[in-house]
């Protein structure tokens, strides 16, 4: 899944050269949903790992 919030960036980063119309927009928005979504994830990985003492990858 992390491959393609990177795919979706890259996309977003040539679209912003180009201008954020139609599939540009559509990219720069997915790229942000999926990089909330891993930062939350981090952070509850984060979380567990301090309150249970574990690694948990």
């Amino acid at each position: 899944m992390l491959s393609w919030a990177f795919t979706f960036l890259v996309i977003a980063i040539i679209a912003a050269l180009l201008g954020f119309t139609g599939i540009a927009g559509a990219a720069a928005s997915i790229a942000k949903v999926l990089f909330g979504l891993f930062l939350l994830v981090c952070l509850v990985l984060f979380a567990l790992a301090i309150f249970t003492g574990k690694k948990m990858m």
